[in-house]
């Protein structure tokens, strides 16, 4: 139980804040602000509340903190982890919270083309922070599967990854400032657009990942980075996990910071696209075992095609490569992207029973991936979809029924594989959690793999941020 226990966001409490903000703020409480995209929770609240200014959400914070009333934060609903609903049932079923959604906060409030920053608001969704940078012939280089849809106050919220965070790192790396509600309505003014601010504690990489549970994200000042002069894009297979890794050794060493992505993809992959997803155009006539997708950035007077080329070659005269394609215009590099692209969607129609995005040591992921696969081989007979960003670790290994198979016959031994992939992960000093957060899905592994010292000074913050722990009850931090 949260001391003290909040109480429920009731028609009376609904009623003070109706007197307190616009008529425009208030939406219908609906089954989309209820849905987690993954099916696991029907979510609750008294009332869904879009403010369109900081001081909008500070009142808000400041009635909801008087009355020990809970408030969810709400971005794109695209989290993977539960960390935007609030459970129904339960034994002690908690009371329903109001649900504060970011999406009329859409604004991009300044662009600094020369400074590369681009200040935005909470709500902005990441594909129009693309498309804003693009007209200044810059790039943002957070993105995602749901950059359609994602926010980016819950993507700095989550310290989403993507696929770039091999050259420019995950949401952390990419912002230089934050407007911060906290939970007694006062505004954290962060906004700075500095390179270097040595002043004391940083409040803001606290903030991010935080998962809105020590305040709520109003608005960021992130970085740009200039368009590279060329791009490219190449397939490649490769003869195991261990050689995709020595590829990308090569790659850097040939194109240095120029590599921006390296995907490791499984068959496995493929013909889940295949089954679900006809449309999606398949690269390989004989489908590999495994391949990779490596995307290059490069300036001005090199040519990504022929540095694609040599690292080819390189890779089949080192034993490598087996084969590949390079791409050779911008429209068959969007069709190789949309590969990996739609495999998550692809995977949630064919309905895993565990999905787990972990990250390990770079020379733990060959030795990982068998071990792992034997281990629930002796639990039941599976089909498991390994893919990800290679360069930085970040796998996800999803666990399916096999071939005909139904996720819901196979529910009663969710918690039991993820145990199992968990346990080796922590065994080879991973996370088990590297870039999704982690929700109110694995507060139980934060308490089981966690260092205890860490969970006592995250309890800590906990307390001096918000000490009536009204911002997003039950996320992140696992019952004492």
């Amino acid at each position: 139980m949260i001391e003290p226990p909040l109480s429920p966001a009731d028609a009376k409490f609904v009623a003070q804040l109706r007197a307190l903000l616009p008529a425009e703020c208030f939406r219908d409480v609906s089954a989309t602000y209820l849905e987690e995209p993954r099916g696991r929770w029907q979510g609750q609240a008294g009332a869904v509340v879009a403010p369109s200014t900081a001081a909008q959400v500070s009142s808000l914070m400041k009635a909801c903190n008087a009355a020990r009333v809970g408030v969810v934060p709400y971005g794109g609903g695209t989290g993977l982890v539960g960390g935007q609903v609030m459970p129904q049932g339960g034994a002690e079923p908690p009371p329903a919270p109001i649900l504060l959604s970011l999406e009329r906060m859409r604004a991009v409030r300044a662009l600094y083309a020369e400074e590369n920053v681009m200040v935005v608001e909470a709500g902005a969704i990441l594909q129009d922070i693309h498309e804003a940078a693009e007209a200044v012939e810059r790039l943002f280089p957070l993105t995602i599967a749901a950059k359609g849809s994602a926010r980016i106050g819950g993507n700095l919220a989550t310290n989403a990854g993507g696929v770039n965070v091999l050259r420019y790192g995950n949401a952390r790396d990419l912002c230089l400032g934050l407007e911060v509600v906290l939970a007694d309505g006062r505004i954290w003014n962060g906004l700075s657009r500095l390179r270097k601010d040595n002043t004391g504690y940083d409040l803001r990489h606290l903030m991010i990942g935080s998962e809105g549970s020590l305040g709520v994200i109003t608005a960021a000042a992130l970085k740009l980075v200039p368009r590279p002069a060329g791009e490219g894009t190449a397939l490649m297979a490769v003869r195991d996990p261990a050689a995709a890794l020595a590829l990308l050794g090569l790659a850097r060493e040939q194109m240095g910071e120029g590599v921006s992505a390296f995907e490791l993809i499984h068959r496995a992959g493929l013909e889940f696209l295949a089954q679900t997803l006809p449309e999606v155009r398949l690269p390989f006539a004989q489908v590999p075992e495994w391949f990779v997708l490596v995307d290059v950035g490069l300036a001005a007077g090199l040519e990504p095609q022929a540095a694609l080329e040599a690292l080819f070659v390189a890779g089949m005269d080192a034993g490598l490569v087996t084969d590949g394609l390079i791409a050779q215009s911008e429209a068959q590099r969007q069709a190789f992207w949309e590969v990996r692209e739609q495999i998550p969607e692809a995977n949630r129609r064919i309905g895993a029973i565990s999905s787990h995005d972990i990250s390990l040591p770079l020379s733990a992921i060959a030795p990982f991936i068998p071990q792992a696969t034997a281990a629930l081989a002796a639990i039941g007979d599976f089909r498991i979809n390994c893919f990800g960003h290679l360069g930085d670790g970040n796998l996800h290994f999803n666990v399916f029924p096999p071939q005909g198979g139904d996720k819901a016959d196979y529910a009663p031994l969710r918690d039991r594989i993820k145990t199992c992939v968990h346990d080796i992960v922590h065994e080879m000093q991973g996370s088990v959690s590297a870039e999704h957060g982690i929700g109110r899905l694995k507060t139980g592994d934060l308490a089981r793999y966690g260092d205890p010292v860490k969970l006592e000074m995250m309890r800590a913050i906990k307390r001096a941020l918000d000490p009536q722990g009204i911002l997003n009850p039950g996320a992140v931090l696992p019952v004492a």
